[in-house]
């Protein structure tokens, strides 16, 4: 077998692309990380989910990221501006449709031994996990652009800008942890746009928000708040960033944003005019960094693996921020597809059947969250519904926790698929009125 520079190459130093090299650098195989950006940059998805927990316990992240100062997570909590006459159809709703809340200790998780995640600036989490990464033997390098793959030969070969030149890096395989820049994806024609989820996001942060101002039970104002808007298929997110700096962004469909003929600020705050009380507590609060936007971010992938090559993370799929689901799916890929790179350094063959437990259980898990959030956005008053259901809560909280892993499917969402179709199906249901405009697809091989 001809030498190569690495055991392991990989394109990007985000989170999935950082964890995947602390897991092989653990391991003990040779692994570069190839980031094309100077970190800190900001990003955005800055909320965690308590399935990120085992993960940065295993790679020895945990006591920094807990040191860090990130505000603690200990649940989150959903608001609307429906009627509270909302037809309840028996379910136990102690504040109707106003306000729906979840602690996370509510449920003991495997593998997760405090009752709190994170809210984080995703600069700074992102560098410390970059650095952890190198701390534990991966070679790290910034300002290291990818502009070519060679995956026809038995060593996959990069070519690399850094340092004013290109070189080339050979590698037994290389994982794709761009991003949404899907390297492997694009270049590959593997990148499927999704067909429903064309969302597009506006976003920023503020200083001096209350964050109780439209919260029911002020006691939470420290978790993540989704706040539900009059508008078809439109909410806002509000994360904690620090005890005083809050981020918010407003996810709508992009036809939606296009159809206003609005700038992205004015689009902005017409959709937060919609909710005069989240208006009226922004308007009292500093906007301390420029307005970012995120669009096309909805898609999936024909493969997410092959012979000498392996995608995780955002590189891999991406559904929609609404359950915060980005970062775990990162991490969890990262576990997953390290798991079985490391099989395959022990055997020598990084062809693709050794890479089918990743695929088959990352394929399943993303399968869930998409018919979960399919249907949070096909009639979000049933997901406010069972999330305060004694039947159901605990389920749901599972399925928060981005447990998503370890089952087929979870029952909840299996009950939640038959009451979706029930109304659907019957015009003269009570919440039949309430069903919003996305309908996902049947789950092709990209999705």
């Amino acid at each position: 077998m001809a030498k190569t520079d690495f055991d392991v190459a990989i394109i990007g130093g985000g989170p999935a692309g950082s964890t995947t090299a602390s897991y092989l650098a653990k391991a003990g195989l040779s692994c570069t990380v190839l980031e094309s950006a100077a970190f800190p940059r900001p990003h955005v998805g800055e909320s965690l989910v308590p399935a990120t927990t085992p993960v940065l316990d295993e790679i020895g992240a945990l006591r920094a990221v807990d040191a860090a100062g990130f505000p603690r997570k200990y649940g989150a909590a959903w608001t609307s501006a429906v009627s509270p006459d909302v037809p309840t159809l028996g379910f136990d709703l102690p504040h109707g449709f106003r306000e729906a809340s979840t602690r996370f200790s509510e449920r003991d998780q495997p593998g997760v031994h405090q009752d709190y995640t994170y809210h984080v600036d995703r600069g700074v989490f992102d560098l410390l996990l970059l650095e952890h990464a190198a701390s534990l033997g991966a070679r790290v390098h910034q300002r290291a652009r990818v502009r070519g793959a060679d995956l026809s030969g038995p060593n996959p070969r990069l070519t690399v800008g850094m340092g004013g030149r290109d070189v080339d890096i050979t590698a037994r395989v290389i994982v794709d942890a761009s991003g949404r820049n899907t390297f492997l994806g694009n270049r590959l024609r593997l990148k499927v746009p999704d067909p429903v989820f064309n969302q597009y996001a506006i976003h920023t942060w503020f200083e001096g928000l209350d964050r109780t101002a439209v919260a029911v039970t002020k006691d939470k104002a420290t978790f993540i708040f989704i706040h539900f808007l009059p508008l078809i298929d439109t909410w806002v997110w509000q994360i904690p960033i620090t005890e005083t700096i809050t981020s918010v962004g407003v996810v709508t469909q992009k036809s939606r944003f296009a159809a206003s003929r609005s700038d992205r600020e004015s689009f902005f705050w017409e959709c937060m005019a919609s909710r005069p009380e989240l208006l009226a507590a922004l308007k009292g609060a500093e906007r301390v960094r420029p307005f970012r936007h995120e669009g096309d971010y909805s898609y999936g992938m024909r493969q997410i693996c092959g012979d000498g090559w392996v995608a995780v993370g955002d590189a891999a799929r991406f559904v929609d921020p609404i359950f915060s689901s980005g970062v775990s799916v990162a991490l969890n890929g990262a576990r997953l597809a390290a798991q079985d790179i490391i099989a395959a350094a022990e055997t020598g063959d990084f062809t693709k059947p050794g890479f089918a437990n990743y695929e088959t259980l990352m394929r399943r898990a993303m399968r869930n969250w998409y018919e979960f959030i399919s249907i949070y956005y096909r009639l979000n008053v049933l997901y406010t519904a069972f999330v305060q259901d004694p039947r159901y809560r605990l389920d749901m909280i599972q399925m928060l926790q981005g447990c998503f892993y370890d089952e087929d499917e979870p029952a909840a969402l299996r009950k939640m698929r038959v009451v979706t179709r029930q109304v659907e199906e019957n015009p003269r249901h009570l919440w039949h009125r309430y069903l919003g405009s996305l309908r996902a697809p049947a789950m092709e091989p990209g999705f």
